[in-house]
């Protein structure tokens, strides 16, 4: 009987042939040499895998190495079995709990018992690490029985290992091993222990067992591993460098924020240097949805909890929302969420096909219960306002509407030098979280990747990242200094108009559905600040800048010039005033840097003599003396131009 042929589909979409049982392995070595060296492991349908485990029927396939987030999954995961390993040799009665992949690196969790280490002992750990790697261990997976499974740990007095294995099923159990280390894992792991060349060992942290405050606490060892020691190096500059950058620290300096104890935590009040860096991003994108057609409007803080529970984000967002309060005999909660609030907006009056598509926008201040410990400046709070917009259009709209948002966000990130990759976040086929039924999941699942097909756009598909009620296209930036973060999203939307019953007239005067698009391009003003003030370090592009110029007078003699040119400046609406402080130059110029201001004019008796300025930059030093009309005419054309700051 001949060899069983399966179709393997590659992320360009080109389909290859193999005969049944081909390994990831093999098919990498098919395509290129290279790739089977720098291989990790293979993404089959989704389910990362070995790169030796069987293939046996036609799948869509990725062969993953370092630079994709599969491969730092795979590598990373097995780097936690090497923290074990060293442990386990340094410390022969340590228990282990579990040790997972994270987003940046790993950690284990080790009854240590009567050895408590501390951070000292880190580098200890990590010098070992580094001997298990190079012994080049192969991870080899076997299959074993719940019997076998739970003798194995019970002869090592390992009840962590022996609750976790409780919980499985019989003939779905299997071990790693590597050199003289056995873990329970269901994997995958990396070829060889070798491909790892450089580990830091970050942190030490208390972590309950299953997260049970009953339980005992394990030490949790935090590390991030990589396939270069340089990779490690610049690493470790990135991290100093994001310190520098820290919002919290920059946000306080430059008087963008705080947070008050007495007003309460998660809870940020904008200075006025913040709230006009805020205002100046909302006149942005005011700008652009208008040039776009949108229409603006305004909801309440509050509403009815039956609001909610019409939309479904109560009970379904319960936990993250904060405690209904009663009202006039009525339960009413705090905004969760502005879609329920423009969704009644629409069933306002009766809609016709010739009102579609309508969009409606609002920065709307939203409120989400979150732990203490998971607040951070304004990265992580408690009351936020989304940049939010819906838009009800006719299913024939749907998928222009959808290029036309994709369009606005890829242009709301490039203006601030931005790159982004984006992710088309589907359902989980077997999560019965999500709402509506299959059809309408698959039809908009099509049409947002028919669209990001036309548009030519390069992404990846992720399942079970959708919201509740719908696929949602998801935008991920990378900073100045290549960390990522989601921001913008475009949802598809066929849940909530069955659920408020949203109605339109069509040509055929009959009641049709439509279809909502749900469409936030910074996410929230908080958070995306948070982001841009890391982004530039404190640095703004001109036109963001909360003051962009600074006058600064050498006498008491120059303030009346001063002040002409404050004035000449603020008629074509550049944020700019006249440092007055009887204070030598020198310290006006430093007091200038430090705030980051992009222009500081300093104007001495030449400089009125002449009608000229002589110009710093911030950054840059002198860059010349200048007509003042000439100047002026330059700086108006960098802030309507929006240009990135000059290196």
């Amino acid at each position: 009987m001949a060899d069983k042929t399966i179709t393997l589909t590659l992320p360009d979409g080109s389909e290859r042939e193999y005969s049944s049982g081909v390994t990831g392995l093999e098919v990498a070595q098919s395509i290129a040499a290279g790739l089977a060296r720098a291989a990790l492991s293979v993404t089959v349908n989704g389910d990362i895998i070995d790169l030796d485990r069987p293939i046996t029927e036609d799948a869509d396939i990725t062969i993953n190495t370092w630079d994709s987030e599969d491969g730092k999954y795979t590598f990373w995961h097995s780097s936690a079995h090497l923290l074990a390993e060293a442990v386990q040799e340094l410390y022969p009665e340590a228990k282990f709990g579990i040790g997972p992949p994270i987003e940046n690196g790993f950690y284990y969790d080790i009854d240590f018992g009567d050895n408590q280490i501390s951070q000292e002992d880190l580098p200890k750990i990590e010098k070992k690490f580094i001997e298990m790697a190079r012994k080049k261990s192969e991870f080899e997976r076997r299959n074993v029985s719940k019997d076998e499974a739970l003798s194995f740990y019970k002869e090592r007095g390992n009840e962590y290992k022996v609750d976790l294995i409780e919980d499985l099923e019989d003939g779905t159990i299997t071990f790693y091993e590597q050199g003289n280390f056995t873990d329970l894992c269901r994997g995958p792991h990396i070829p060889s222990t070798g491909d790892v060349k450089a580990v830091k060992l970050t942190s030490l942290a208390g972590a309950y067992w299953r997260g049970d405050s009953d339980s005992k606490q394990l030490t949790r060892i935090y590390g991030i591993s990589f396939p270069k020691q340089k990779m490690l190096e610049e690493h470790l500059n990135r991290i100093e460098e994001a310190k520098k950058r820290d919002h919290r620290k920059l946000g306080k300096e430059l008087g963008i924020y705080m947070i008050d104890n007495m007003v309460g935590s998660g809870l940020p009040m904008w200075l006025p240097n913040g709230t006009t860096l805020r205002r100046t991003l909302e006149a942005f994108l005011r700008d652009e949805q208008k040039k776009r057609g949108y229409k603006e409007v305004i909801t309440p803080h509050i509403a009815n909890i039956e609001l909610y529970k019409t939309s479904g984000h109560y009970p379904y967002y319960k936990d993250s929302q904060f405690n209904p309060m009663e009202v006039d005999d009525d339960e009413y909660m705090l905004k969760p969420m502005n879609c329920p609030h423009h969704h009644r907006i629409y069933s306002n009056e009766m809609r016709s096909y010739r009102d579609l598509p309508l969009r409606l926008a609002e920065f709307g201040s939203v409120y989400r219960y979150e732990q203490s410990g998971e607040l951070s400046g304004l990265s992580r709070v408690r009351g936020f306002t989304q940049d939010d917009a819906h838009i009800y259009c006719t299913h024939d709209q749907l998928k222009q509407e959808i290029k036309n948002t994709i369009e606005l966000t890829q242009m709301v990130f490039s203006t601030f030098g931005m790159p982004v990759d984006i992710r088309l976040s589907y359902r989980d086929e077997n999560d019965k979280k999500y709402g509506g039924n299959t059809e309408y999941w698959d039809r908009a699942q099509t049409e947002i990747r028919e669209a990001a097909d036309e548009m030519g756009l390069d992404y990846t598909i992720a399942p079970g990242e959708a919201s509740f009620y719908g696929p949602k296209i998801d935008f991920i930036i990378r900073d100045a200094i290549g960390r990522k973060w989601q921001l913008g999203t475009v949802q598809v939307d066929y849940v909530m108009p069955e659920r408020f019953d949203l109605t339109y007239v069509g040509s055929d005067n009959e009641k049709h559905r439509p279809v909502i698009i749900h469409r936030a391009p910074f996410g929230s003003m908080e958070r995306f600040t948070s982001i841009l003030i890391e982004h530039f370090a404190g640095d703004f592009p001109l036109w963001l800048s909360p003051e962009q110029v600074k006058i600064l007078p050498i006498s008491d003699d120059q303030i009346p010039y001063a002040k002409e040119l404050e004035t000449a400046l603020l008629n074509i609406g550049v944020r700019v005033s006249v440092d007055e402080r009887s204070e030598q130059i020198g310290g006006k110029i430093r007091d200038a840097e430090t705030s980051k201001t992009p222009f500081m004019l300093i104007v001495g008796a030449k400089e009125v003599e002449e009608n000229s300025v002589s110009v710093r930059r911030h950054k840059h030093g002198d860059i010349g003396t200048f007509n003042f009309s000439e100047f002026l005419s330059d700086i108006k054309e960098e802030i309507d131009t929006k240009a990135l700051p000059k290196d």
